[in-house]
């Protein structure tokens, strides 16, 4: 039930997004979707719940968002922060095999400061302003990965390929860091004891997941994109 209530309350949050039309009150909307069952789950002392909660709001935020970018591209890139940009910036790999995505001096980097910049959000703001960053990181990825499909000539496939197997990876240990870090803020704000045994285990899991991302990206970045150029059918 909490879980098909967070997959509710993220569609309602594109809904409303769609609706209004600014671009900076989408992340703050799809936060406002998920940020109370988290916090629920942790004063009930279930971290364990609260990971899963959050990866099924991971999971629906990408699904409306490539479907969004899927059924209209160009109002998604416009409606997403930095979607156009992320967007431009992948079609160019896509089509060309250049760009931050096949070379680790770019990305490297890039997810570093990423991963830095959210656990100082995540621990500084107990997961308030954590949150909105991981939803406009997802979002503009799915503006990238539902652009690619509507103009792919296998859009199914494109749709599946285009969340790249590091990318999935990569959420997965931001959701689990975000709801690990923003616990100790939390438990003093709510009231409620940490479990730091689940959480080393998790923060543990999630370092391996971010190297691990990395290792795959350099790996198979190359061969991704040709297999997506031959998919797209440009």
């Amino acid at each position: 039930m909490k879980a098909a209530a967070v997959v509710v309350a993220t569609i309602a949050s594109y809904a409303i997004s769609l609706a209004i039309g600014v671009p900076a009150l989408v992340p703050v909307f799809n936060t406002l979707a998920s940020y109370p069952f988290m916090v629920l789950a942790l004063r009930r002392g279930r971290p364990r719940e609260a990971v899963a909660l959050m990866i099924v709001w991971a999971v629906a935020m990408g699904g409306c968002a490539t479907l969004v970018a899927y059924t209209e591209p160009w109002r998604a890139g416009a409606l997403f922060l930095r979607g156009d940009a992320y967007r431009a910036e992948m079609f160019t790999w896509v089509m060309t095999g250049h760009g931050a995505e096949s070379t680790p001096s770019q990305f490297i980097p890039q997810q570093a400061g990423h991963a830095a910049l959210f656990i100082v959000l995540a621990l500084g703001t107990a997961g308030a302003l954590a949150m909105p960053m991981g939803a406009v990181l997802m979002n503009y990825m799915g503006t990238y990965v539902g652009s690619l499909a509507a103009a792919s000539r296998h859009p199914g496939v494109a749709m599946l390929l285009g969340w790249h197997p590091w990318a999935v990876i990569r959420v997965l240990s931001f959701v689990g860091l975000g709801v690990v870090l923003s616990a100790p803020l939390l438990s003093r704000a709510v009231g409620f004891q940490v479990d730091w045994r689940f959480g080393r285990r998790v923060i543990g899991v999630a370092a391996c997941g971010l190297v691990v991302d990395v290792a795959l990206k350099a790996a198979l970045a190359p061969a991704w994109q040709r297999l997506l150029l031959r998919i797209s059918g440009w």
